[in-house]
Protein backbone atom coordinates (compact mmCIF):
# COMPACT_ATOMS: atom_id res chain seq x y z
CA UNK A 1 0.00 0.00 0.00
CA UNK A 2 1.27 3.47 -0.89
CA UNK A 3 0.23 6.61 1.00
CA UNK A 4 0.10 10.12 -0.49
CA UNK A 5 0.11 12.99 2.05
CA UNK A 6 -0.58 16.65 1.29
CA UNK A 7 -0.98 19.82 3.43
CA UNK A 8 -2.95 23.01 2.83
CA UNK A 9 -3.62 26.03 5.07
CA UNK A 10 -6.41 28.56 5.18
CA UNK A 11 -7.73 31.29 7.44
CA UNK A 12 -10.14 30.42 10.25
CA UNK A 13 -12.81 32.34 8.31
CA UNK A 14 -12.40 30.06 5.26
CA UNK A 15 -11.82 26.77 7.10
CA UNK A 16 -15.44 25.56 7.20
CA UNK A 17 -15.95 26.56 3.56
CA UNK A 18 -12.83 24.66 2.51
CA UNK A 19 -13.77 21.57 4.51
CA UNK A 20 -17.25 21.56 2.93
CA UNK A 21 -15.71 21.95 -0.54
CA UNK A 22 -13.44 18.98 0.09
CA UNK A 23 -16.17 16.71 1.43
CA UNK A 24 -19.01 17.72 -0.89
CA UNK A 25 -17.19 18.25 -4.21
CA UNK A 26 -13.52 17.34 -4.34
CA UNK A 27 -13.62 13.99 -2.53
CA UNK A 28 -16.82 13.03 -4.37
CA UNK A 29 -15.11 13.88 -7.66
CA UNK A 30 -12.13 11.70 -6.76
CA UNK A 31 -14.42 8.79 -5.87
CA UNK A 32 -16.39 9.23 -9.10
CA UNK A 33 -13.19 8.89 -11.15
CA UNK A 34 -13.02 5.23 -10.05
CA UNK A 35 -9.23 5.27 -10.04
CA UNK A 36 -7.82 1.77 -10.26
CA UNK A 37 -6.07 0.95 -6.97
CA UNK A 38 -7.44 3.94 -5.03
CA UNK A 39 -8.44 2.71 -1.58
CA UNK A 40 -9.36 5.60 0.71
CA UNK A 41 -8.96 9.27 1.54
CA UNK A 42 -8.81 10.79 5.02
CA UNK A 43 -9.01 14.42 6.07
CA UNK A 44 -7.33 15.90 9.14
CA UNK A 45 -7.90 19.45 10.38
CA UNK A 46 -6.22 21.44 13.15
CA UNK A 47 -5.71 25.00 14.28
CA UNK A 48 -2.12 26.00 13.58
CA UNK A 49 -1.36 29.44 14.98
CA UNK A 50 -3.33 32.01 12.97
CA UNK A 51 -4.19 29.45 10.29
CA UNK A 52 -6.09 26.20 10.01
CA UNK A 53 -4.10 23.29 8.57
CA UNK A 54 -5.68 20.54 6.49
CA UNK A 55 -3.97 17.26 5.72
CA UNK A 56 -5.23 14.79 3.16
CA UNK A 57 -4.03 11.22 3.32
CA UNK A 58 -4.79 8.99 0.37
CA UNK A 59 -4.16 5.24 0.11
CA UNK A 60 -3.38 3.52 -3.18
CA UNK A 61 -2.26 0.04 -4.24
CA UNK A 62 0.71 1.32 -6.24
CA UNK A 63 2.52 4.27 -7.76
CA UNK A 64 0.73 3.52 -11.02
CA UNK A 65 -2.55 4.17 -9.19
CA UNK A 66 -1.20 7.48 -7.89
CA UNK A 67 -0.11 8.41 -11.42
CA UNK A 68 -3.65 7.76 -12.62
CA UNK A 69 -4.81 10.27 -9.99
CA UNK A 70 -2.07 12.92 -10.23
CA UNK A 71 -0.35 12.37 -13.58
CA UNK A 72 3.21 11.45 -14.53
CA UNK A 73 4.65 13.77 -11.86
CA UNK A 74 2.82 11.84 -9.14
CA UNK A 75 4.01 14.04 -6.26
CA UNK A 76 2.74 17.29 -7.84
CA UNK A 77 -0.12 18.84 -5.89
CA UNK A 78 -3.60 18.34 -7.31
CA UNK A 79 -5.46 21.49 -6.19
CA UNK A 80 -8.59 22.56 -8.10
CA UNK A 81 -9.17 26.28 -8.71
CA UNK A 82 -12.07 26.41 -6.22
CA UNK A 83 -9.73 25.14 -3.51
CA UNK A 84 -6.94 27.55 -4.48
CA UNK A 85 -9.42 30.40 -4.02
CA UNK A 86 -9.89 29.67 -0.31
CA UNK A 87 -6.45 28.36 0.64
CA UNK A 88 -3.81 30.74 2.00
CA UNK A 89 -1.01 28.42 0.92
CA UNK A 90 -0.42 24.75 0.19
CA UNK A 91 2.30 22.23 -0.47
CA UNK A 92 3.24 22.31 -4.15
CA UNK A 93 4.30 18.68 -3.78
CA UNK A 94 2.82 15.85 -1.79
CA UNK A 95 4.87 13.22 -0.02
CA UNK A 96 4.56 9.57 -0.94
CA UNK A 97 5.58 6.62 1.16
CA UNK A 98 4.77 2.98 1.67
CA UNK A 99 2.36 2.42 4.54
CA UNK A 100 3.99 1.23 7.73
CA UNK A 101 6.69 3.91 7.56
CA UNK A 102 8.83 2.23 4.94
CA UNK A 103 10.96 4.41 2.72
CA UNK A 104 9.51 6.14 -0.33
CA UNK A 105 8.75 3.60 -3.05
CA UNK A 106 11.02 3.36 -6.08
CA UNK A 107 9.75 4.21 -9.55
Amino acid sequence: MVVRIWHGWTTPGNADKYEALLKEEIFVGILNRRIRGFKNIQLLRRKAGKEVEFVTIMWFDSLDSIREFAGKDYEAAVVPEKARAVLSRFDERSSTTKSGGEERPEL
